[in-house]
C-alpha cells in the first residue's frame, strides 16, 4: 500500500470512521539559495516525493485530538476554547498547534476534530518535514472550516507564521512556499519578498540525488536564529530593508565598520542571491557545467562565510563532486549543522553514484547513508 492508503486505513482503525478529508504536502530539497529567504532574497528549491499526510474528521466538541502514526500512534490534544500551549512531551504537535493559533488569529472559527498525521520525510534531514506538516495541517483546517478562503501562498504564510511565532523557529518562507507550490519536473525560483514563484524546468536527463548524512539537525536549539540576527544587524547598519538590497560593493565599503563574523554572514547572503539567479538561468539552459560550479561555490560559502557545515558534510560533498565531475554538482542543502546533501547528476549515472556513496560513506553511527533518487513533484493537494 502507498503511504496515503496506509494512513487512511490507520485513521479508520483508530477513529472508527473514515476521514472527512485528507491532505498531502511534499517535503522539498533546496538546490541553491541557502539562508537567503529570510533576507528577502531568492531561492531555487524543488518539491520531492517524500511527504506528510494529514487526515481529519470533525468532532462534536472543541477538542483537537492529534495522533502521530510515525511515533507509535502517540496522542496529543488541546481545547480550542482555551489558550493553546506547546506540548513538551509531543513536540511534533506544536506545528499543528501553531497553525491552529494563527488561523484563530485570522478569525477562522475552528471546531474540534480527530487528526492522524503520517509521513516519510526523514526527521532532521533538512528536507522540510516541519514545513510539510504545517502546510498539510493548514490545508486540512482550512478545507474543513474555511473552504476556498486561502490560496496556496496564503497557506504557506500561515504555516511559516506557525513555525516562527509559535514553535520559535524564525524561518523564512521558502520551505512552505515550495511545499505548497511544487511543480512536476520543475524547480521553483522564488522571490521571497514579492512571493513570486516561477517554475524552472529541470533538464529531462537530470536526477536529484539526496544523501542523508545521518547527522540530525536541531535548528531551534542551534545557531539558525543567531545567523538570522547577524544578517539583520548588517542590513540595519547599512540602512537597507534587508540584505537582498545590499550590493557587494556596499558591503565591502562598510567592512571596516562591521563585526567580522556578521560581515562574513552578509557576504554569503549577497553572493548566494547572485548565485541563485545565475543557477536558474543555467538550469533553464541545460548548462550543467555552470550549475555545478555555482553549487560548489555555494557550499564553500556556507562552509567558510556562513559556517553552517560540518567536516563530515564537507567530505561527503567533496566525494560527490569528484564522482560527478563537471556534469552536475553537489552541495549541502537545508539550514545546516547536519542534514542532507543534494546532488544534480545525469539520470543514467544516479544509481551507480548512489552505490559508490554507500560503499564509501558511513554515518556517525557507522550505518550506511539513506540515499534518495528524486525528481520534482507537485505541491500540496487534497487526496
Amino acid at each position: 500500500m502507498t503511504l496515503a492508503e496506509r494512513t487512511l486505513a490507520r485513521f479508520s482503525a483508530l477513529v472508527g470512521a473514515t476521514p472527512d478529508l485528507a491532505v498531502r504536502a511534499p517535503g522539498r530539497v533546496n538546490l541553491i539559495g541557502e539562508h537567503t529567504d529570510y533576507n528577502d532574497g531568492f531561492v531555487l528549491p524543488a518539491a520531492i516525493g517524500l511527504q506528510s499526510i494529514v487526515a481529519v474528521r470533525r468532532r462534536p466538541d472543541s477538542i483537537v485530538r492529534m495522533i502521530a502514526a510515525d511515533f507509535g500512534d502517540a496522542v496529543s490534544e488541546f481545547d480550542l476554547g482555551r489558550p493553546i500551549a506547546r506540548d513538551p512531551g509531543q513536540p511534533w504537535s506544536d506545528y499543528i498547534r501553531g497553525v491552529a493559533t494563527v488561523l484563530q488569529a485570522e478569525d477562522v472559527q475552528l471546531g474540534g476534530l480527530d487528526m492522524l498525521v503520517a509521513g516519510d520525510i526523514p526527521q532532521g534531514s533538512g528536507l522540510s518535514s516541519s514545513a510539510s506538516l504545517s502546510v498539510a495541517s493548514g490545508m486540512a483546517f482550512g478545507g474543513l472550516f474555511a473552504p476556498g478562503r486561502f490560496d496556496a501562498t496564503q497557506i504557506a504564510l500561515i504555516a511559516q507564521r506557525a513555525e516562527c511565532d509559535f514553535v520559535g523557529m524564525r524561518c523564512g518562507n521558502m520551505d512552505q512556499l515550495a511545499s505548497a507550490h511544487g511543480a512536476v519536473d520543475h524547480a521553483l525560483l522564488i522571490d521571497c519578498r514579492s512571493l513570486a514563484v516561477r517554475p524552472v524546468a529541470l533538464p529531462p536527463d537530470m536526477a536529484i540525488l539526496i544523501v542523508h548524512s545521518g547527522i540530525s539537525r536541531g535548528l531551534v536549539d542551534g545557531h539558525y536564529n543567531e545567523r538570522r540576527a547577524q544578517c539583520e544587524v548588517v542590513a540595519h547598519q547599512l540602512g537597507a530593508p534587508a540584505l537582498r538590497d545590499v550590493t557587494l560593493d556596499q558591503l565591502e565599503g562598510a567592512r571596516a565598520d562591521l563585526d567580522p563574523f556578521a560581515y562574513r554572514r552578509a557576504r554569503h547572503v549577497v553572493n548566494e542571491n547572485a548565485r541563485t539567479l545565475a543557477a536558474a538561468e543555467a538550469m533553464a539552459a541545460g548548462d550543467l557545467v555552470t550549475l555545478g560550479e555555482l553549487m560548489a561555490a555555494s557550499h564553500v560559502s556556507m562552509r567558510d562565510d556562513f559556517e553552517i557545515t560540518l567536516p563530515a558534510i564537507d567530505e561527503l560533498v567533496a566525494e560527490l563532486q569528484t564522482a560527478i565531475g563537471n556534469r552536475g554538482g553537489a552541495r549541502m542543502t537545508g539550514g545546516g549543522f547536519g542534514g542532507a546533501v543534494v546532488a544534480l547528476v545525469e539520470a543514467d549515472a544516479a544509481e551507480a553514484l548512489a552505490r559508490q556513496i554507500v560503499a564509501r560513506y558511513r554515518t556517525p553511527d557507522d550505518e550506511k547513508p539513506l540515499i534518495m533518487v528524486e525528481r520534482a513533484h507537485a505541491g500540496a493537494s487534497f487526496l
